[in-house]
């Protein structure tokens, strides 16, 4: 995939978590909250160029550093978003203003770290950021579904067998 197409596709997935995440978003457990960063992660892993082959030391040091800024925006974006439940039972869920700090903070590192690398002469290229950006959604997926289960009833108790249907009257005894 060219360059272009790379980011075309970052900035169509981030600008769609950002405008989802201030909205209030009904969580489904049956939803597959891995799909969309495992579908990231292989389109950043078909390319060739993660690594830069003239500096493989200082890419793969790059590129653990955008995986571990990844994984800990997403975790603290998971932990800043508001989970509330329904009297219904349903679970939902909102980022607060805490949510859009954390995303600033890490831009901001995701842009230092690709500072870092040009002034040392590392070519990056877009698959460490759209693997950054799947470790990011994969953990704050991961968190709100395990604190969602939290707040989930743990099932109505439907009784025994047959408590639901009516049963024949008795004979009475005068």
């Amino acid at each position: 995939m060219s360059g272009l197409v790379d980011a075309l596709v970052i900035v169509a997935v981030v600008a769609l978590v950002i405008a989802r995440q201030f909205r209030a978003d009904r969580m489904d457990g049956e939803r597959r909250w891995w799909l969309l960063p495992a579908l990231l992660t292989v389109v950043a892993l078909r390319e060739p160029g993660i690594l830069d082959s003239q500096h493989p030391t200082a890419s793969a040091l790059l590129l653990g550093a955008e995986l571990l800024v990844g994984l800990a925006t997403g975790a603290g974006w998971a932990w800043t978003t508001r989970i509330w439940s329904d009297p219904d039972g349903s679970v939902w869920c909102r980022s607060s203003k805490a949510s859009a700090a954390v995303w600033a903070v890490g831009i901001g590192l995701r842009v230092g770290l690709f500072s870092v690398g040009a002034a040392v002469g590392v070519h990056q290229d877009s698959s460490a950021l759209l693997l950054g950006l799947a470790g990011t959604l994969l953990v704050r997926s991961g968190i709100l579904a395990w604190r969602a289960r939290s707040l989930r009833p743990t099932g109505t108790s439907s009784g025994a067998y047959g408590d639901s249907t009516t049963r024949p009257a008795g004979k009475e005894r005068v």
